[in-house]
């Protein structure tokens, strides 16, 4: 008698989006299957029947058959698996494996063809879990950034955390942000989903409209700056915002580990050198020291600063008792029928600062002045019956559309157009724009909101 083991064959993905897809993901075997077990974490060697075959048995279990027709024993030898799990995989933790793989989607969405997302990816079951068993130990340490300059609009000095590093900024982002968001004020803008320059213009101008009733009444504006904003934020004031509204030790900790995270530790210089000495001293971070400043470039940073800020925020609204207020990052408006009371606010306001927050504003940058003079904000200048695009903005792209290699003119051309249409008033400005793409060889749609590429 001889008798075959012939192995299951079983097909799976590792790695699914979201918990609630994870039963679609169930082993599918040749020879039947066991129920109540993901195909992502079931062992290969562990199933009954599979390989433990023997001369004279007369009896087969599952995936074994038998034959009275041949006389030797085949034994077909197992392979080891490493458990990787699915997202609906639930182990002894604060946060999901689910919560990881959506922090990853979330995180290479605009990052997909980056070099750093692509060797991520490349491994990307093995990257995941190997991540995860870190943060689940208390092991995890933020990895090497890049350092590089900006020029555009104005010389900064830019710190990128590495993909990996991203994941986990998502990750912290995802689970304690809504918690936040729904503490933060309606005119709080800027990193925030659905506000973005857009909301800050929009909501301003409707501000604008009902304190001037429609441009029939006088009114003044304040406009304050922050000075070296996120190079001057004290960590360990916003470490105690924080703590206040999180209160699972687990995620505290994670927080703590990207707040006081320094990336001048590890980092590596790209770009030209010569342009991060275009960056004033004071407004580098490696002037500062260890408890002054975050990174700017980081989704972490970002939402940090909002939290910061929140502060001004309630004052403002609940002190200052503001109806007409708006901040974006750390250029803040405020209106008023009375030129004094925006004096006195303002008086206020640097006293909450310096106090509580170690702040100061930017006195270069404060403007008080009446409302029909125009406003700028956010890239727009708001002015009666009307909101344009900034002029500064505006004359940097007709050079760069006149200038930049023939290879960016589309998709370059096409941002504008994007730029100038958020914009109530604008068809002067598309207009100049599409004739610069028309002297290059483009063609234009016709209502000036588009440019297509040039046929071959």
């Amino acid at each position: 008698m001889e008798v075959k083991a012939a192995m299951t064959e079983r097909s799976f993905n590792l790695v699914v989006p979201l918990a609630h897809k994870a039963t679609d993901m169930r082993t599918t075997d040749t020879a039947g299957s066991m129920p109540g077990r993901s195909g992502a974490v079931s062992r290969l060697n562990t199933r009954p029947g599979d390989v433990e075959s023997t001369m004279g048995t007369s009896q087969a279990g599952p995936g074994i058959r038998t034959s009275t027709t041949a006389t030797r024993t085949t034994t077909t030898a197992t392979t080891g698996c490493a458990l990787v799990p699915s997202a609906d995989w639930k182990a002894p933790a604060d946060f999901t494996f689910a919560e990881l793989a959506q922090a990853y989607f979330d995180c290479r969405r605009t990052k997909r063809n980056s070099a750093s997302a692509l060797a991520f990816e490349e491994r990307l079951e093995h990257n995941l879990r190997t991540l995860y068993d870190e943060l689940h130990a208390g092991t995890y340490t933020p990895g090497s950034s890049i350092c590089f300059a900006i020029t555009r609009p104005k010389p900064r000095e830019v710190w990128a955390a590495t993909f990996r590093d991203r994941i986990v900024h998502l990750l912290l982002h995802n689970r304690i942000g809504p918690r936040f968001y729904a503490r933060f004020i309606a005119d709080s803008c800027a990193c925030i989903p659905g506000r973005g320059t857009l909301y800050g213009a929009e909501r301003l101008e409707a501000k604008v409209r009902s304190i001037t009733q429609n441009w029939t009444r006088p009114a003044y504006y304040l406009k304050l700056d922050l000075a070296n904003f996120f190079v001057s934020i004290d960590k360990r004031i916003l470490h105690r915002l924080l703590a206040r509204r999180i209160n699972e030790p687990w995620w505290l900790t994670l927080t703590e580990t990207i707040l006081f995270h320094d990336p001048r530790q590890n980092y590596t210089l790209r770009g030209n050198p010569a342009d991060l000495e275009r960056v004033q001293p004071h407004k580098r971070l490696t002037s500062q020291p260890a408890h002054l400043g975050l990174p700017i470039g980081n989704l972490s940073s970002q939402f940090f600063a909002n939290v910061y800020l929140d502060v001004l925020d309630q004052f403002a609204k609940h002190y200052l008792h503001a109806k007409h207020y708006i901040r974006y990052v750390d250029d803040f408006v405020l209106l008023h029928e009375s030129a004094q009371w925006l004096n006195d606010a303002k008086d206020q306001t640097e006293h909450l600062l310096a106090t509580q927050l170690a702040a100061r504003i930017n006195p270069s940058k404060t403007i008080l002045q009446p409302i029909d003079r125009g406003i700028d904000f956010v890239g727009h200048v708001i002015k009666p019956h009307r909101r344009t695009l900034r002029r500064r903005t505006f004359n940097d792209a007709l050079h760069r559309l006149k200038t930049i290699p023939e290879t960016d003119l589309f998709e370059t051309g096409n941002s504008y157009f994007g730029l100038l249409r958020q914009a109530t008033h604008s068809h002067h400005d598309r207009a100049q724009i599409a004739n610069i793409l028309r002297s290059r060889g483009h063609s234009i749609k016709s209502d000036l909101t588009k440019t297509y590429r040039k046929s071959a």
